[in-house]
């Protein structure tokens, strides 16, 4: 029996206690030479996503960013004001400290150098991240499990939602993650999107020396509860995990999807 069948779900007091935002970047997202496999494959699908021109508009909420800025690289061209949220003081500072260039911020111009790379245009990082600086207006605290995540606040709905690597890890069971997207859903204005990051068949994942618990999810369970909710699925992409990803997780694939919430 693994370890993750006997113990509690690791829920939002153990974030505050045991999160740990350098190591999570250290495991999973820092580039040495090169890009990791997961990273990169996460960055294409979302310099993709927003390259098209499909999805634009005034304003984009990121839900869960974690101690991480990578999702918002491609989107800052495309929105004029952006906001980032997680549920974890740590994390939130982590990026705080990014968005004011405060001493001893974590360095995310290899990330962004890779992100230049792909656009095939001669932008430096340093534009690209005082864009994201200038785009980036409200740093929040979010909890998925609330019917409003970010009460007591009440937000304007917007028009495209990013969330990665977050609602599995912060919802115990399928009717907590059913829920939680609802929520999600009413954030969204009619005809805008989500852009929805994710693991698939995860029970665990390792962040320093902490064990953090993940929902078990389906491609065609997530598919299933989008659609009840009204979205249109436009497309999925899926990448298998290999020995340098089970090093931290026993994730088998990690998945990017965008479904457009119906008018």
């Amino acid at each position: 029996m693994a370890d993750s069948d006997h113990v509690t779900f690791t829920e939002g007091t153990f974030y505050q206690g045991h999160f740990d935002s350098r190591a999570y970047i250290k495991n999973y997202l820092t580039v040495s030479g090169e890009c990791p496999k997961v990273l990169a494959f996460l960055l294409r699908c979302l310099h993709e996503t927003f390259a098209s021109g499909n999805l634009k508009g005034k304003k984009l909420i990121e839900i869960g960013c974690g101690p991480t800025v990578y999702c918002l690289i491609s989107a800052s061209k495309y929105f004029e004001e952006m906001v980032m949220s997680d549920f974890t003081d740590c994390n939130r500072r982590e990026v705080e400290m990014w968005l004011k260039n405060e001493e001893g911020c974590y360095d995310w111009r290899p990330v962004i150098q890779f992100v230049c790379d792909l656009e095939g245009r001669s932008r430096s990082p340093e534009e690209v991240e005082q864009r994201m600086r200038q785009a980036v207006k409200q740093v929040l605290k979010c909890d998925v499990r609330e019917k409003n995540p970010f009460h007591p606040l009440t937000m304007e709905p917007a028009d495209c939602i990013v969330s990665s690597l977050c609602l599995e890890s912060a919802c115990k069971d399928q009717e907590t993650y059913r829920r939680a997207l609802g929520s999600i859903a009413a954030l969204i204005k009619p005809g805008g999107a989500l852009v929805l990051i994710g693991v698939l068949n995860e029970t665990f994942y390792l962040v320093g020396q902490h064990r953090f618990s993940c929902l078990v999810l389906s491609q065609s369970i997530i598919e299933e509860i989008l659609r009840d909710l009204g979205f249109s699925i436009k497309q999925v992409n899926i990448q298998l995990t290999d020995g340098s990803e089970k090093e931290f997780c026993d994730a088998e694939s990690f998945f990017h999807l965008v479904a457009h919430k119906t008018k």
